[in-house]
This record gives structure tokens, C-alpha cells and sequence, in this order.
């Protein structure tokens, strides 16, 4: 962290509980990190990085629910205009309902690999023992933490 206060070392234990919040964030999603928040309250090393890890995956979380309603209202938009121009029976989906599925998918997947990829390297920096931060949502997680 660019910060002139100069943070303590972290322990070892620290370290292990550091590293698992950010590893159990690819898996657990937002628990793991917060049954670590909360068992490591004490140590503001472990509970800094398990902080960060659960607020990106509330963020993720957000950012996948508004994905998801946009898709749905897209799709409703698409089937509902091609219902009105076709007759009643098995007629194929449109090409635009495939771009919309397609869209979604692709965004959903990349999301998911960016998490298992941010959740590599910050357990990666935290096995060293950086302070490091997440862009944007590190400030935050400082101020809860009150590091």
C-alpha cells in the first residue's frame, strides 16, 4: 500500500489465513472470506485481505445480477417482438435471441475467469506478506477494517 504508516510485519498464521481467503473466494464465493473475516477479527492482516475478498465478491455478485436482469429483458424483448410476426407453432428462435445468449455467457465466463485470476494473484501476494490492495475496493476495505 502507498501508505506512509509503516504496517507490521504479519505472522505466519496470518499468512496461511490471508492466503485462504483469497483461494477460498475462487470456490466459496463470498463465505469463505467472510468465516474468515469473522474468525480472524483480530489480526488485521487476515481480516484486511478477507475483507477485500468480500467485498469483490459482492461487487461480482452486483455486477452478475444486472447482467442477468439485462439478459432477461432482452430476451423478453426478443421473444415477445418475434411472437407477433410469426404464426402459432414450431417456428425457430430469432438470431438476434443468440447474440443476446451468447453475449451473456461470454460475460458471465470471463467474470468468473477474472475472479479465478484475481483470486490467484492476491493469495500469491498474500503468501509473501504484502499489504497489497485491490484497485478501488482496497480504500474501502481499509476504512472497514481500520487498518
Amino acid at each position: 500500500m502507498d501508505d506512509p504508516i509503516r504496517l507490521p510485519p504479519p505472522t505466519q498464521d496470518e499468512i496461511t489465513s490471508a492466503l485462504l481467503a483469497h483461494v477460498l473466494q475462487i470456490f466459496t464465493w463470498w463465505i469463505g472470506p467472510l468465516v474468515i473475516y469473522l474468525v480472524k477479527r483480530d489480526s488485521k492482516f487476515a481480516s484486511f485481505r478477507a475483507m477485500q475478498a468480500l467485498l469483490w465478491q459482492c461487487a461480482l455478485m452486483i455486477f452478475w445480477m444486472v447482467v442477468f436482469a439485462l439478459w432477461m429483458i432482452g430476451f423478453s424483448l426478443v421473444i415477445f417482438a418475434h411472437m407477433g410476426r410469426t404464426p402459432p407453432g414450431n417456428s425457430p428462435p430469432p438470431p438476434v435471441f443468440f447474440a443476446f445468449f451468447g453475449f451473456f455467457w461470454l460475460t458471465l465466463m470471463g467474470m468468473g475467469l477474472l475472479n479465478i485470476i484475481v483470486g490467484i494473484v492476491y493469495a500469491v501476494r498474500a503468501s509473501r506478506g504484502e499489504w497489497a490492495q485491490y484497485p478501488l475496493l482496497g480504500r474501502l476495505a481499509r476504512r472497514i477494517v481500520e487498518v
